[in-house]
């Protein structure tokens, strides 16, 4: 029967739709049910099979553990006065990802002695996140185990994580994201676990990020959905041709992380010791999307024992902030906050130190990136994954005579 439940499992996986969430629980409870001859689940399976492989795993792990255990579980909200409420006529995007998430920790844990609170932060929302959130809490029978925290509430901060942050304004992402780790740690929680404010990552998964802090030893655990184990599912039409150039770029000022196998920086599936991230966070600078690199930066810096593992993400673009605020801002956020990262924590040596220095001179803001997007040099055209970042393939004073060469077009 279990055969039959993979072999005709969903191969599409719609994070609006209730159904798909019971659905995919149902398969991994199945799953878990005849572990010791489960059938095989490959590369090739359905995406739903593939899933509840990933969450019956995480779960019976869990299952297993003997020793109590907290983790604060941190996501940051802007632009989510949508998905945090169910589907409606009225909104087809919505995928009651707040509820979503605390039904999937609950799945995950039940009757173990790993325990959770999840705190929602809004930064800086200009439609409310926080309201909506809190509306969601009070009607929730586990909402108890959440709280809602408005990062404008906290600032400006005279001492601490936050007193480098001058406004929330100025925040995306990354402010909100230290607050609620902040808290957290403060609460207590041995680990701090961040995620994103829509449904696309299953936090069922829990256990995947758990068992190679609890058992292994290391002190940040990065989910990667470039594993060879990973599902993944995101539209790569978003970005240009051009997103090599951006790559590229990326890869070679980032060659501390990227040259250890980290190719997944942005990744919402990220866990850190607290006793590990107090310090990360006691020196932050960084607010924006690019804190992520930051923080692994401080990591390596710090010499922190650091792995990865795979895990199962459904991309939630149609309300996505990144593209709501514009998918080249971003990408400027990225870049500029990486070359500061690379600088104040002093890997901005050779290669990394001359892009870098391409990034500052030839790229004012977004437009500058926009102008590239759907552009390509020769050399970067037959460029695989493996080559980005590589200065034989395309230098950066090679870069630089490309970059200038679009602005002399016009």
């Amino acid at each position: 029967m279990l055969d039959d439940q993979i072999r005709h499992a969903k191969r599409q996986f719609d994070l609006t739709d209730p159904d798909h969430q019971r659905s995919v629980l149902e398969l991994a409870d199945a799953c878990l049910g005849e572990w010791a001859k489960l059938p095989r689940i490959d590369r090739d399976s359905p995406i739903e099979a593939r899933m509840a492989w990933l969450l019956a795993d995480s779960r019976r792990w869990l299952s297993q553990q003997k020793s109590p255990s907290s983790v604060g579980v941190v996501f940051a909200m802007w632009g989510e006065e949508n998905r945090l409420r169910p589907r409606s006529a009225g909104n087809p995007h919505g995928e009651n990802s707040l509820a979503t998430k605390l039904r999937q920790l609950e799945w995950a844990t039940r009757d173990t002695p790993v325990t959770w609170h999840v705190y929602a932060v809004d930064d800086g929302c200009p439609k409310g996140s926080a309201a909506i959130a809190a509306e969601i809490v009070r009607a929730h029978p586990l909402g108890e185990r959440v709280t809602v925290i408005s990062l404008a509430d906290h600032l400006p901060a005279a001492s601490g994580p936050l007193r480098k942050l001058e406004s929330v304004d100025a925040s995306r992402k990354g402010g909100a994201i230290t607050l609620g780790a902040m808290q957290a740690i403060a609460d207590g929680a041995e680990a701090v676990v961040y995620t994103d404010a829509d449904s696309s990552v299953h936090l069922g998964q829990l256990g995947l990020l758990l068992r190679p802090f609890l058992d292994g030893g290391a002190k940040v655990v990065l989910g990667s959905r470039r594993h060879p184990d990973a599902v993944l599912v995101k539209d790569a039409a978003r970005w240009g041709v051009g997103i090599k150039v951006l790559r590229h770029m990326q890869r070679m000022v980032g060659r501390a992380i990227f040259s250890r196998g980290i190719l997944d920086t942005q990744a919402a599936f990220k866990l850190y010791e607290s006793q590990a991230l107090a310090p990360i966070l006691a020196d932050a600078e960084i607010f924006d999307f690019s804190f992520d690199t930051d923080w692994i930066l401080a990591a390596i810096e710090s010499g922190l024992a650091i792995e990865q593992v795979a895990f199962a993400f459904i991309d939630s673009a149609a309300e996505s902030a990144s593209i709501a605020q514009g998918p080249m801002t971003t990408w400027e956020s990225l870049l500029f906050g990486l070359v500061r990262a690379v600088r104040s924590r002093g890997f901005a040596t050779g290669d990394a130190a001359a892009m870098a220095a391409v990034i500052e001179e030839e790229i004012e803001d977004h437009r500058d990136l926009e102008r590239i997007i759907d552009r390509l040099p020769t050399e970067l055209r037959d460029a695989e994954e493996a080559d980005f970042g590589d200065p034989e393939i395309m230098s950066p004073d090679a870069l630089r005579r490309w970059l200038r060469s679009l602005r002399a077009e016009g």
